[in-house]
């Protein structure tokens, strides 16, 4: 190289050849991320090289992590006004117009994530050069926080890829393979490790490209037909997504109708669109999903020695697909239970799992051979794990664990996957009851991503920050709470579904119901969700609930359990279902009742001040993230406990002493609302 330049978080270098090589190398992070300070210099780096131009530009990432995760969200809850995050983007545009209007051709190379800004520059490069990566990486995902693309990805995006591929990677935050990303023209080539300069350096040579997308893409983005397009892009979203929870994709389907990202007024647009979103209530609480799913994944700590092998005894759907998720995310896993035939299905769903997720003959079949079937149990003497997921019985639970004590390793970590026994009960027996915690997982394991680690009374610290680090390993985010009936989730969803089955047999219908609660935000409401979870299930939490609750075992479920009408896994519950999907009447310009949406989420809400005040968890943004993360509680809406502290606690106990003088006592406010009012 024949000249040099340091900056805090970029390295410039020109070679002999003229080529100036850009890496960025955010200062104190092992993630690249687009800090104020950051983009600072490369504001005057992009004003450098406008001055003495090198004969091409190639952009790098100095990191082995990847190119650029995005914007600095850390710094997102400084920003004040609409008119500071508006300004705010067009300085990030302007930066990369800079960048793109250089006089020599330049290179991005995306050796992994490059995610948002990260997209965005790279996007504003003359080419794209990608890097073997397996996974998805490259997407626009600012969706997820509220927001629209900010820094010209709302233009350049439908630009390089034409309007159905780059509305479709924006709307739905997606993230796509390199191999995906090539094929929808978001990049050009595919390189390697070795050989990246030399491609880069062969991509400055052939100057800049004519690109053009396909002429459907033309054709849609004409002025006269993108309002028609434009409103089915809105049917699309609402069947996902309502407009008064999730405005962002909407905002974004109206700039590229208003300005089909032809010209620059669709820059300016973007910025005031982003500006408007970052200071809504939904963007607002997405950023404190972020906050909050951040702190589970650091509670994961370092682990000096990574577990390498899991022992799950149960083949069941639970415990069957526990391990074929261990084996997905690379450990060796052996799966016990009585005969063969009981771990046989749960082989077959683990090979449609890696088929579906591996998507390569190689990476499947290595991910087969990794979980096997153990009927006598060999694989406890070589476990760093062993997780039991047999059925819900005490006296079977404990004759189980004093066995495996006897021939795990000493570092074994035990581990249960019950819903609802006390973790101490189950350690009675044990000559170090200190090493057996709860990892209680959700169904579907592969969907769902929170683990609640359960804290019994003689469980060690040890043992707790083990399941915490393990749960990180397998990609999954950690909630520890402490043992205590239905523990922190169940406990908050069962009042919530027992009212919903109170309100049934005051005659108000079960979709009725069930869209109170989604019109409240709930992915799902709560009569759809106990066919989904199994109402055998449900039914069992119930019973070892309902004493803690006061509230009886709704005969309704047990009727149903009775005639073997579980919901969804039979095709009947509450609900009949065709092709998975449940057979009800539609509501049309139906309006909730106000009383009924209540009565709904404030049993939710009065039953998560509950678990505060019991301590099940440490405090309330755990309390939050669990039942966001385990529940699917209406993110736009930041989590049970910070939606009311956002609508008022004077006001909601206010409102539960009126549902409890007509209701009953089951409404009566918790004691927790003098803590949370404190806070």
């Amino acid at each position: 190289m024949s000249q040099s330049a340091r900056y805090q978080h970029w390295k410039l270098e020109t070679d002999n050849d003229g080529i100036a090589w850009l890496g960025i190398d955010k200062a104190g992070t092992g993630t690249n991320v687009l800090s104020r300070d950051l983009m600072l210099e490369l504001h005057a780096i992009a004003e450098s090289l406008a001055a003495d131009p090198p004969r091409g530009l190639v952009i790098y990432s100095a990191k082995e992590g990847g190119f650029v995760a995005g914007a600095d969200i850390h710094e997102f809850p400084e920003i004040r006004t609409a008119e500071e995050a508006a300004e705010l983007a067009a300085g990030g545009q302007f930066i990369f117009a800079r960048i793109e209007a250089l006089p020599c051709p330049s290179v991005a190379v995306l050796n992994g994530t490059a995610l948002g800004g990260g997209l965005e520059l790279a996007m504003a490069a003359t080419w794209r050069l990608g890097l073997p990566v397996e996974t998805p990486c490259l997407g626009l995902p600012e969706v997820q926080l509220g927001l629209n693309p900010g820094f010209g990805g709302t233009v350049r995006a439908v630009r390089l890829m034409g309007a159905r591929k780059g509305l479709d990677l924006m709307l739905t935050g997606r993230q796509l393979r390199m191999s995906e990303a090539l094929r929808t023209g978001l990049i050009d080539r595919l390189s390697t490790a070795e050989s990246w300069r030399a491609d880069a350096v062969s991509l400055i040579g052939a100057g800049k490209p004519k690109r053009s997308v396909p002429l459907p893409d033309r054709l849609i983005s004409l002025p006269p037909v993108r309002p028609y397009i434009a409103r089915t892009l809105r049917r699309t979203v609402r069947a996902k997504a309502r407009p008064e929870h999730y405005p962002a994709p909407y905002a974004m389907i109206d700039l590229w109708e208003e300005n089909g990202a032809l010209d620059n007024v669709a820059y300016s647009a973007e910025a005031q669109s982003l500006g408007r979103l970052a200071m809504t209530e939904t963007s607002r609480s997405l950023v404190r999903v972020f906050f909050l799913q951040d702190r589970l994944k650091k509670l994961g700590g370092h682990q000096n020695t990574p577990p390498r092998h899991v022992h799950v005894v149960g083949a069941g759907v639970m415990g069957g697909d526990i391990a074929a998720w261990c084996a997905l995310q690379g450990l060796t896993v052996t799966l016990q239970d009585r005969e063969l035939k009981y771990v046989q299905p749960a082989l077959e769903r683990a090979a449609k799992l890696f088929a579906k997720k591996l998507r390569n003959a190689e990476s499947e079949s290595a991910a087969r051979a990794r979980l096997t079937a153990d009927i006598e149990g060999r694989g406890v003497a070589a476990a760093d794990v062993v997780i039991e997921a047999i059925f819900e019985q005490l006296e079977a639970k404990q004759a189980l664990f004093r066995d495996v004590e006897l021939r795990a390793p000493a570092h074994c970590l035990l581990a249960t996957n019950t819903s609802s026994i006390p973790i101490e009960q189950i350690a009675d027996g044990l000559h170090n009851p200190g090493r057996l915690v709860g990892l209680h997982f959700f169904n579907p394991v592969a969907k769902l991503p929170l683990v609640e680690i359960v804290r019994g009374v003689s469980s060690s610290a040890d043992a707790m920050q083990a399941g915490l680090s393990f749960a990180r390993q397998i990609g999954k985010l950690p909630v520890p709470c402490r043992s205590s009936p239905g523990f922190l989730v169940n406990r908050i969803l069962a009042p919530y579904m027992a009212e919903a089955m109170t309100l049934a047999k005051e005659g108000v219908s079960l979709p009725e119901i069930d869209e109170a609660a989604t019109s409240f935000g709930m992915p799902m409401g709560p009569v759809a969700l106990a066919d989904s979870v199994g109402l055998d299930v449900a039914l069992h939490v119930a019973r070892i609930l309902s004493p803690v609750l006061k509230r009886p075992v709704a005969p309704e479920i047990e009727a149903l359990v009775a005639r073997g009408h579980l919901g969804q896994k039979t095709g009947r519950g509450f609900y009949v279902y065709q092709h998975g999907k449940p057979v009800k009447p539609v509501l049309r310009d139906h309006e909730v009742q106000p009383d009924v949406q209540d009565r709904l989420m404030l049993s939710f809400l009065n039953e998560a001040v509950q678990c505060l005040h019991e301590q099940i968890v440490d405090d309330a943004d755990l309390a939050d993230a669990g039942v966001i993360f385990g529940t699917g509680f209406a993110p736009f809406r930041g989590g049970p406990l910070h939606y009311a502290q956002s609508r008022g606690v004077d006001r909601i106990e206010q409102r539960l002493n009126e549902l409890a003088a007509v209701h009953g006592e089951r409404f009566r406010p918790s004691p927790g609302w003098r803590m949370l009012r404190a806070m």
